[in-house]
């Protein structure tokens, strides 16, 4: 079955960075688009970015493109999510998605 590790999450203060993976398995990662996905407290699922299959260019919302970067590996079973420029506002758990399906998801907190 489908499954999603995420991992990089943690503390950082407001204009720092930090660099989000995610491996899979069960499934034929290089034949799936993939998306980055996040929960803010108190608040939804919010999409933020997503990529096709063959890791061009992602899509992203209007809050965090210019400052997020989503990639992938499709040799490692990767997707990747490198933030720059973080806002309080970003801290959220950030998970990675298939379609419907996410991962058990890593904090982000930005706080000075």
């Amino acid at each position: 079955q489908v499954h999603l590790v995420e991992s990089g999450g943690g503390l950082v203060q407001p204009g720092g960075s930090l660099r989000l993976s995610c491996v899979a398995s069960g499934f034929v990662f290089g034949s799936y688009g993939m998306s980055w996905v996040r929960q803010a407290p108190g608040k939804g699922l919010e999409w933020i970015a997503d990529i096709d299959q063959y890791g061009r260019d992602g899509n992203y919302i209007d809050s965090v493109r210019g400052r997020f970067t989503i990639s992938r590996d499709n040799a490692k079973n990767t997707l990747y999510l490198q933030m720059d420029d973080l806002k309080p506002e970003d801290t959220a758990v950030y998970f990675c998605a298939r379609g419907q399906t996410l991962g058990q998801g890593t904090q982000v907190t930005v706080s000075s």
